[in-house]
């Protein structure tokens, strides 16, 4: 690929590239620049990590060595999982197992624990540095990367340094791109200031759409409303079966409206799930509705809803029809390596009990 292929490959089904210039010289100066993406390790994975998945293998495919960071103090730090690191990093061996059921590519990926790095006397002089060049105001702002209010940093510390780790994570891991949903932003544009302030090298911030719940969205404030494990009703699960996903389709917010298109989560899982994976989306529907028909394309897909000519229920069953055949190699790959899911439900099944 050349600098504009690559550039096309990175930015696609992105939200905003902080900078696209710097992008462009990045990939002008380095061969094999490093991407990173991090996760708390925490519960059962939604569809959502599909568009995740496909990002990073657009990163690989456009020559990065892209790594998946396993933040498991950072979800110790976050109360995950009762608080417990032998719980976290179960989770982190089973959520390493969707990653590849969902695609990702052997090939310029590597996965690494935050509990490698964190020995590193360095990892923690940066630590300090950062705090240095950060103000308490905006550690607090930037705790909504954690789904935390500024208020519980006065009933728990910890949760202050949170997000001067994951900066650091940035600079320790010498990243040159930093990935995310839009949820992380504040986390990014924090690194970006401390690398600033600094004099370090500023990694490029890559976020993409936080797809809504299957309740609905609001633009105003899309992390509330973004697809979430912690509300099963919300969101699809990759484990679901077909009859569970068409049962969620069906109940899914689906408005007519066009200014309602980015709160919609029937057309945002068309667009961000269903055509970048399956590349079409074929609707069955009775003659008397007009016929089956296919799009090639999500412009032709939404320019149909919107001018009437495509029912809602239309849709969420062409959608969940098409979300079974993206979930079916998933099942398929747990058939064949169900030790990871097994330990994850059964953790599940013992807190549980605790409770």
């Amino acid at each position: 690929m050349d600098i504009e292929q690559r550039m096309a490959t990175i930015t696609r089904n992105a939200e905003e590239i902080v900078t696209k210039e710097e992008l462009r010289e990045l990939l002008s100066k380095k061969e094999t620049p490093r991407a990173y993406i991090g996760f708390e390790p925490s519960g059962l994975v939604h569809l959502g990590w599909a568009l995740v998945t496909s990002k990073i293998k657009d990163l690989a495919d456009a020559g990065f060595e892209v790594i998946v960071f396993w933040a498991d103090w950072h979800a110790y730090i976050n109360d995950k999982l009762g608080g417990d690191l032998d719980n976290i990093r179960i989770c982190a061996g089973y959520m390493e197992d969707c990653f590849k059921a969902l695609g990702v590519p052997d090939k310029g990926v590597r996965f690494v624990y935050a509990s490698e790095i964190l020995s590193d006397i360095d990892y923690w002089e940066k630590v300090i540095k950062v705090a240095k060049a950060t103000t308490l105001s905006r550690v607090k702002r930037a705790m909504t990367i954690m789904g935390r209010s500024e208020d519980e940093a006065e009933v728990d510390f910890s949760k202050l340094i949170y997000p001067i780790l994951q900066a650091t994570d940035i600079f320790c891991m010498d990243i040159d791109l930093a990935y995310a949903g839009m949820d992380q932003r504040r986390a990014h544009m924090l690194a970006r200031d401390a690398a600033e302030k600094l004099g370090w090298r500023k990694p490029v911030a890559l976020h993409t759409p936080l797809l809504p719940g299957l309740k609905g969205g609001n633009r105003m404030d899309p992390a509330s409303a973004k697809m979430s494990k912690s509300d099963p009703g919300s969101s699809i699960n990759i484990h679901d079966d077909d009859e569970a996903i068409k049962s969620k389709m069906k109940k899914a917010f689906c408005p007519p409206e066009k200014e309602k298109e980015g709160e919609n989560p029937v057309l945002m899982l068309c667009r961000y799930i269903i055509f970048p994976r399956l590349g079409m989306m074929d609707i069955s529907r009775p003659e008397k509705f007009g016929g089956d028909v296919s799009f090639s394309c999500y412009e032709d897909l939404s320019d149909s809803y919107f001018s009437g000519s495509l029912f809602p229920l239309d849709l969420k069953n062409g959608a969940a029809d098409s979300l079974a055949k993206i979930l079916g190699p998933v099942r398929e790959y747990f058939e064949k390596n169900p030790d990871n899911y097994a330990a994850m439900r059964q953790l599940f099944d013992n807190m549980e009990k605790l409770r």
